[in-house]
């Protein structure tokens, strides 16, 4: 029996012109590490930000809900991985096991917060530790 175009799944590659196929690869391996190179970020952060807040890690890395006290760091984490770290928020949320959507309003629950005075100086306080930790990594 004999199969026909129209009876096989198509590939991306398929319906591409031969010289595209493999700049799409190269495309993706490229989205790939900086996916990896992101959540190796992430990963560091976390630890910076559970030691300078006294918070295990662990709960920081935990999936689901927390109370708000670990939330508030993490969502402190996640701000500052945007803002000086400059990570894209859908890699952010890989980073955190969170979703694009978790991260942005972190980020913009933070970016509020930021009124108050006292809060204001302890997130500048961890942008300077995350900026000083991160500067050889970020070419700065």
């Amino acid at each position: 029996m004999f199969t026909t175009a129209t009876s096989r799944k198509l590939k991306v590659e398929d319906t591409m012109p031969a010289k595209e196929a493999p700049r799409r690869r190269v495309r993706s391996v490229l989205v790939e590490r900086r996916g990896e190179r992101a959540i190796e970020l992430c990963e560091s952060l976390i630890d910076i930000v559970a030691a300078l807040f006294n918070v295990p890690g662990k709960e920081l890395r935990r999936t689901g809900r927390t109370n708000l006290d670990v939330a508030r760091v993490r969502q402190i984490a996640m701000y500052v991985a945007h803002v000086v770290l400059r990570l894209p928020m859908h890699d952010i949320g890989r980073g955190f096991g969170r979703d694009r959507t978790t991260v942005m309003y972190a980020c913009h629950t933070i970016e509020d917060m930021r009124d108050m005075e006292e809060f204001d100086l302890i997130v500048a306080m961890v942008e300077r530790v995350v900026l000083a930790a991160f500067r050889d990594r970020l070419g700065l």
